[in-house]
């Protein structure tokens, strides 16, 4: 009987879980207007911090990077390189996902080194995949690594968006700002990184006409296929 109680219980919760996500991705739209009197606090900050870190990607090789910008005199000088958008200086914090420009060797070393590191795994099995990975690196061309990495940027960035209406955390994804400005700005092309993706974030002002608009979507039998 116990085990039987347990297994509603878990199947209570796991529906409420469900709802909840559901629930939350509704409640979630791109920002328009932020407040600017509010801003994320550590703890909120530290689990986006975690939750970009623990994002998927290929081969686990983390070729990108989370930039946290909270300095509004840094961000006056952005707006105009991101067209105008306000969201970009009125949110709690500017999030910036950059890739590196070039995969070397060393790079992959790292990885399997902290996988020696981490699982105690013995090098003679991690050494021919070390190997092979190294060669498919060395394969692809400058301009292909960099797609690969903004793929993996692409990812994270969705990830983020689900933690973010998860924790209530409104944000605003942008691709329409200079690139190469906002590297020279904030110094990234000086550390071999370029910006692909904008991620503001904190919380909505409350005369955000947006935020009451109802979700503009498919029905699921349009966008849905069983197979």
């Amino acid at each position: 009987m116990a085990e039987i109680l347990q297994l509603r219980h878990h199947t209570r919760t796991f529906a409420a879980m469900s709802n909840n996500s559901i629930a939350n991705l509704m409640w979630r739209y791109a920002t328009k207007k932020f407040d600017p009197s509010r801003t994320l606090d550590k703890e909120h900050l530290n689990i986006l911090k975690n939750a970009f870190n623990l994002t998927a990607t290929s081969y686990g090789l983390q070729t990108i990077y989370l930039g946290i910008i909270e300095d509004k005199s840094k961000r006056e000088k952005l707006v105009e390189l991101a067209y105008g958008q306000r969201q970009v200086l009125d949110s709690s914090h500017l999030l910036v996902i950059a890739y590196q420009d070039k995969i070397t060797d060393n790079d992959v070393d790292a990885l399997f080194d902290n996988i020696h590191d981490t699982r105690e795994t013995p090098e003679s099995i991690l050494a021919p995949y070390r190997k092979d990975l190294k060669i498919v690196m060395e394969k692809k061309t400058i301009e292909q690594q960099q797609e690969w990495s903004i793929r993996q940027a692409y990812i994270a960035l969705g990830n983020l968006m689900t933690v973010c209406a998860n924790e209530r955390i409104d944000c605003c994804p942008m691709e329409g700002f200079v690139r190469d400005k906002f590297d020279e700005v904030l110094g990234l092309d000086k550390i071999n990184l370029k910006s692909v993706l904008l991620l503001p974030v904190g919380y909505r002002a409350k005369d955000d006409m947006f935020a009451d608009f109802k979700k503009v979507r498919k029905d699921l039998s349009d966008s849905i296929i069983d197979l």
